[in-house]
């Protein structure tokens, strides 16, 4: 439980270079998320070029931090074969938040850069990864050591809890 608050967004990073069984490490929790029907509908990119990263960073007008990360992961989801396709972006959603949380354990920061479901930065984002046409961008999520260490946010709000019996 400790990796839920202790995570933070980490928008800076060291130059130092993230190994690939940590990466791996993210990829195992994303893949251990569940998924409606379990239809899994998430494929992972990697991203480790630099000219790549830089491209990356300029499909949104929010994905600015990228630039400077050694790596961003792209999930995205198959929008083909699915059982449930209407819970793809959900499932993807929960994969994400397991990538931010083993980030935390691996001493990682990482960042949720918003794709989807806005369709010009799906597009711009498939464009730059050259995705096939069945795989739909999600996500970026930019990861390295963090420059800075930034404090948690407590956000708990009973005000937000309503109790029916």
């Amino acid at each position: 439980m400790k990796e839920i608050f202790e995570r933070t967004s980490v928008r800076s990073y060291m130059t130092k270079k993230v190994e690939d069984e940590k990466i791996q490490a993210l990829l195992k929790a994303a893949m251990a998320a569940p998924s409606a029907g379990n239809q899994q509908p998430w494929e992972f990119y990697v991203v480790k070029n630099k000219e790549t990263i830089q491209s990356l960073a300029k499909v949104s007008p929010y994905a600015g931090c990228a630039a400077k990360a050694p790596v961003v992961l792209v999930p995205c989801y198959r929008s083909r074969d699915l059982l449930f396709p209407e819970y793809a972006q959900i499932d993807l959603s929960i994969a994400c938040e397991n990538i931010l949380l083993e980030a935390v354990s691996q001493n990682l920061g990482a960042v949720w850069l918003g794709i989807a479901p806005i369709r010009e930065r799906m597009e711009k984002t498939a464009e730059v990864l050259n995705l096939p046409d069945h795989l739909k961008a999600f996500a970026l999520l930019p990861v390295g050591y963090p420059a800075k260490q930034e404090k948690p946010q407590n956000r708990f709000d009973l005000e937000r809890i309503h109790v029916i019996v």
